[in-house]
């Protein structure tokens, strides 16, 4: 991906301020507010250094998350077209793990539906079609997200430019193949220290899951990192996102997979 942007914002300088942000867990102000005219094309730019650090650290990207995909979510941050980000090996959490609230600043939490897939789509042109014979089963998913940007007042570029504000990721264990999923109306309940916090439906994810996937290959395609075997796809929240806070527990539940089940310390 070209990290060259055209209007000399200092790209390497601004993945520092937001590493630094998430090190010591002091969310800074919106970039797109200290660095007026900040453009999804820079914040891209800026997420792609931060992707080159994170490797060069030794890191490993297994999979990607495509976000803003449900309209109740961009209604709750105001921005209008999804966004991607990338998943890293060491912040994958177990089902039923307790994930501690020290290396977290203001995080959110939000019930998805997962692909991994068994075949690259490294090119073009990418159909729906082609998509679900890439997948090799679905398994349900909880996303931690998380922002750098004080009180979650986030743009477009601001989430993007933090990583599509991804912090960490739970991929259940029980896998289904495509056509044991009813990706337009699968029911997704997430329950909050036991109460109802979130519902939703598959349809909300871009109106089916898959039609993420084919947003996410075609972009990743024209970016130059491709999706392939093996990856794990994030597809998009089916509702709205819940805030967490030390002694939570969460519960999800997405119709046809057994629940998961996450706790924060």
């Amino acid at each position: 991906m070209d990290k060259g942007v055209s209007t000399g914002t200092d790209c390497e300088a601004l993945a520092e301020v937001l590493a630094t942000a998430r090190k010591t867990r002091r969310p800074i102000a919106p970039i797109s507010k200290t660095h007026p005219g900040f453009t999804v094309e820079e914040a891209y730019a800026v997420q792609e250094v931060t992707t080159e650090r994170r490797l060069a650290a030794g890191e490993r990207i297994v999979g990607h998350k495509i976000g803003l995909t449900s309209p109740a979510v961009q209604a709750q941050l105001g921005v209008s077209e999804p966004d991607f980000g990338m998943l890293f090996d060491v912040d994958r959490v177990p089902d039923g793990g307790a994930l501690s609230m020290d290396t977290l600043i203001q995080p959110k939490v939000e019930a998805e539906i997962a692909f991994i897939l068994k075949d690259d789509l490294a090119d073009g042109p990418v159909t729906n079609e082609r998509a679900a014979a890439a997948i090799d089963y679905a398994v349900a998913a909880i996303e931690i997200v998380d922002s750098a940007i004080e009180d979650w007042k986030i743009t477009l570029p601001d989430t993007v430019a933090d990583n599509a504000s991804a912090a960490k990721f739970l991929i259940g264990t029980d896998r289904l193949p495509l056509d044991k999923v009813d990706l337009h109306l699968a029911g997704m309940e997430l329950l909050h220290n036991g109460r109802q916090a979130s519902l939703g439906v598959a349809a909300a994810c871009l109106g089916n899951p898959l039609n993420a996937v084919v947003w996410l290959a075609k972009k990743m395609i024209e970016v130059g990192r491709p999706l392939g075997r093996g990856d794990i796809v994030l597809s998009g929240a089916l509702g709205p996102m819940v805030t967490v806070a030390a002694g939570d527990e969460i519960t999800v539940h997405v119709q046809g997979f057994k629940p998961l089940h996450l706790s924060f310390a």
